[in-house]
């Protein structure tokens, strides 16, 4: 379903859409928004899904003899690889 709506911009945002759209990147001033839009969406799954892998390793860490921890990278090798899964690499 598509919804129609009045959006405002600034001129510098405004030159910028206008560019892209005569550059031939988006087909639409519409379809530009509408793909900023889907990337602010998977930025916010993306950050979501590495805070909770973090959370999650910080859970661990903090369940584990201080003797016992491990250097950074191998600590935080689940939080990346959650990441790099949610992006679909």
């Amino acid at each position: 379903m598509t919804v129609r709506t009045t959006l405002s911009f600034t001129d510098r945002h405004h030159r910028f859409l206008l560019k892209k759209v005569r550059d031939g990147v988006f087909a639409t001033q519409s379809a530009a928004v509408a793909n900023a839009i889907e990337r602010m969406m998977q930025d916010e799954e993306e950050r979501e899904v590495a805070l909770s892998a973090l959370a999650e390793e910080i859970r661990l860490r903090m369940r584990t003899a201080r003797s016992k921890y491990v250097d950074r990278e191998t600590a935080f090798s689940s939080a990346h690889a959650a990441v790099e899964a949610s992006r679909g690499n």
